[in-house]
């Protein structure tokens, strides 16, 4: 169970990636570079610029709605400023259309970053029900402000040129075009594979195990809106000068829906599957157009019929999109082990032992007229073990909800180091050092094991978004998952570094919540059940580790309902019932209280 024991489970050399996984991608890649030095006709260039252009807020759409899980109707909006912000100063003041896109993205960033501040505190249905409100009102702004055209428009918007060149429409702004998307993706996929992208993607399985963990999920939220609406922005300069005139239609709620039905037809999930959507949509949308008149016999938009039919049986059928299907047969390749020579994360100076670590004063909850906890006080000590134990419903875990944060308390105090730490966030606590695991295990079912533990040293690291794009936070990442790859080997578990963290058993799952805590480097570390779903082994393995803790200076609270385990790791017990402080003492004395076998048997003989 130990790092010397674990360290020849992962081997060195990793296996060797599929054939089609190495050259598959790269060869498209190559495709889209040599498209426009083939033979085709002009017109279909011009359509693969327009899926370029559509592809961009769509990648903004694959991180903000497919990774991070927060929808959003607005993102044409964003569209249309960056195209509005270009064609008014080029038009109207003369300003040369590359300095217009840096004017674009300053205005575009600033506006998400307020819209973003309002509305990304809601959730559920409001978050979407919001976008839809914003971005019809910067629809109905841009249509009736006289400076903009009102709804003519701005015409007579100049092409873009390099010293006097003109790129036009075709070939040469297929380069331009498909180059930013291009970088766009890299981006994306740089980013997605960092700490930063490792919070961004843990913030779809809601916000409690991410605060946890120290990430703060507003700043994540609005990070990501901000700049999928700067992609958003850069799709409509290119847009602007393609056209060469704007108007409000293509900025309004319906091409809002449509980028969000690329995204869910291409793969909401994957950075890839923005093209494919862009692509899918944009031919047929052209083709429909042709064929469905002909097909009924009279003019209408009938294309939006098909569309509708065709979304619903993606969601029924292929939930993850088209670039799921490719992507299933496409093996993975495993990460390439390249951080065991990176320099030891620095660790937290531990209390001294038998410092108290932990004072819990009468803390009392209640909700509504329901008292969950009532008045509980106990202590912990540096280098202890404290079991809280007691019936199903007895407030143990709503305890701990109240000592990391999760839950506020109604009265009492909490102590940690001797600093009042109960009015605190979840994520101000673990920055303190305390770190705790979940009654119900809480992680990222489609990141490797390695990735969701290395989210638990999300404190230890300082490198930020782009930091991850520009690829200079490497030494750093590096440091990030050699922790990460120790805490999985302390807890038994270095063979599984590289297995999707969906696929464990309960009891996996279990162990890599707490490898994950303990990434952290806490000095107080929160265990909510984590025997359930171990064998005997694993659990005899468990309290090996967790004694081996208490040895380097670490305190321990343990809520578990396997007694056999209480008992012989724990120094003291802690006995609630109905919400209330039954007793505590040594294991010995809890095993001798007539109060606790009339607890736990409802008799006192």
């Amino acid at each position: 169970m130990d790092a010397a024991q674990s360290t020849s489970a992962v081997p060195l050399v990793q296996e060797r990636p599929s054939a089609l996984r190495r050259w598959g991608l790269p060869a498209l890649l190559a495709l889209i570079v040599a498209l426009p030095l083939l033979p085709l006709p002009n017109f279909w260039i011009l359509q693969l610029n327009y899926i370029g252009i559509y592809a961009l807020p769509v990648l903004g759409l694959v991180l903000l709605t497919g990774v991070a899980g927060l929808t959003s109707f607005g993102q044409a909006a964003f569209v249309g400023i960056g195209a509005y912000t270009t064609a008014y100063l080029t038009v109207n003041l003369g300003v040369s259309p590359w300095l217009t896109l840096f004017i674009g993205l300053a205005l575009t960033g600033v506006s998400a970053a307020v819209i973003g501040g309002i509305t990304l505190r809601m959730s559920g249905h409001y978050l979407p029900l919001a976008t839809i409100a914003w971005a019809l009102s910067l629809y109905y702004l841009m249509g009736n402000v006289d400076a903009l055209g009102k709804y003519d428009g701005i015409l007579g918007v100049k092409g873009l040129s390099v010293f006097g060149f003109e790129l036009g429409q075709q070939r040469v702004f297929y380069v331009v075009v498909w180059s930013l998307v291009m970088l766009g993706a890299l981006a994306l996929l740089r980013l997605l594979d960092s700490r930063s992208g490792r919070a961004i993607r843990a913030l779809a399985g809601g916000s409690q195990m991410a605060e946890a963990m120290g990430v703060d999920t507003f700043r994540h939220k609005v990070g990501i809106f901000v700049l999928a609406a700067l992609l958003a922005s850069v799709s409509g300069w290119l847009f602007a000068h393609l056209q060469r005139t704007v108007n409000p239609s293509p900025f309004g709620i319906r091409m809002g829906i449509e980028y969000l039905f690329m995204t869910v037809l291409g793969g909401a999930s994957h950075v890839w599957g923005a093209i494919a959507g862009a692509g899918i949509v944009k031919l047929m949308e052209d083709q429909l157009q042709v064929m469905l008149p002909k097909l009924i016999g009279t003019a209408g938009s009938y294309e939006l019929i098909v569309f509708g039919i065709l979304i619903v049986l993606v969601l029924k059928y292929l939930p993850d999109g088209v670039w799921s299907f490719v992507d299933r047969r496409l093996p993975r390749q495993p990460r390439a082990v390249d951080w065991r020579d990176a320099a030891p994360l620095p660790t937290r100076l531990k209390p001294a032992h038998g410092e108290v670590v932990l004072e819990v004063q009468a803390i009392r909850k209640v909700f509504g007229g329901l008292v969950a906890v009532n008045d509980i006080s106990f202590s912990i000590r540096a280098g202890q073990i404290v079991g809280l134990i007691g019936p199903n419903g007895a407030g143990k875990s709503t305890t701990f909800n109240l000592i990391t944060g999760v839950l506020d308390k109604t009265s009492g105090a909490v102590r940690f180091r001797g600093e009042a730490i109960g009015g605190l966030s979840s994520r101000r606590i673990a920055e303190r050092g305390v770190s705790r695991t979940f009654q119900h295990v809480k992680m990222v079912p489609d990141m490797t094991v390695l990735e969701n533990v290395a989210l638990g040293a999300h404190l230890r690291g300082h490198k930020g978004a782009i930091s991850a794009m520009l690829r200079i936070d490497r030494p750093e990442e590096r440091q990030l998952l050699r922790e990460a790859e120790r805490q999985l080997q302390r807890v038994g578990m270095g063979d599984l570094l590289h297995e999707q963290a969906g696929n464990l058993a309960m009891g996996q799952q279990r162990l890599l919540e707490i490898a994950r805590a303990l990434c952290a480097d806490p000095a107080l570390l929160l265990l909510d059940e984590p025997a359930a779903g171990l064998r005997h082994k694993e659990k005899e393995a468990l309290a090996d580790v967790l004694r081996s803790l208490t040895a380097e200076g670490m305190s321990i609270l343990l809520v578990e309902h396997d007694m056999g385990l209480v008992m012989d790791i724990c120094d003291h017990i802690v006995v609630m019932e109905f919400g209330t402080h039954l007793m505590e003492g040594t294991p010995a004395e809890v095993q001798q209280s007539p109060k606790v076998r009339a607890a736990y048997l409802g008799t006192e003989h």
